[in-house]
């Protein structure tokens, strides 16, 4: 008997195995959470490059009316071929802002639930399920 088990405890045949099966689920979770927050930052990179470009499309307009519909026109327009991006959730404000005269932003919010990562692990992902991005410009000249 004591001749089986010191045979048992120097064999180390499935040492490999036993790693493997324990490292296994950390990869699959860092990896899954990475391929989330990839697809995150791209949307939320890809939302304030249009806000920046829609920001500097608005200030051709004239009035503020006439500007909201260049901003928006060009939201609708820039996001109809991004990946992972519905341009119908994304909302466009372009304002004023009393506090800093002379400037317009233009403010986009996104509802990001239709993104594929919330179906990943959740708890690696950011609280909000709304990506909100503005760009200020100044109106005028210089």
């Amino acid at each position: 008997m004591q001749r089986t088990f010191t045979r048992f405890r120097n064999n180390s045949g499935g040492s490999s195995a036993v790693e493997f099966a324990i490292i296994f689920p950390l990869f699959v979770l860092v990896t899954l959470s990475m391929i989330g927050y990839g697809i995150y930052l791209s949307t939320a990179t890809s939302i304030q490059q249009v806000a920046a470009d829609a920001a500097r499309t608005a200030i051709a307009g004239l009035t503020l009316d006439e500007r909201e519909e260049l901003a928006t026109g060009f939201v609708r327009s820039a996001l109809k071929h991004r990946a992972f991006i519905d341009p119908e959730k994304m909302e466009t404000r372009v304002f004023e802002d009393p506090a800093n005269a002379g400037r317009l932003t233009v403010q986009l919010d996104y509802d990001a639930t239709s993104l594929p990562i919330w179906n990943l692990f959740t708890y690696a992902m950011p609280n909000s399920e709304v990506i909100s991005r503005s760009s200020v410009v100044r109106i005028g000249g210089l």
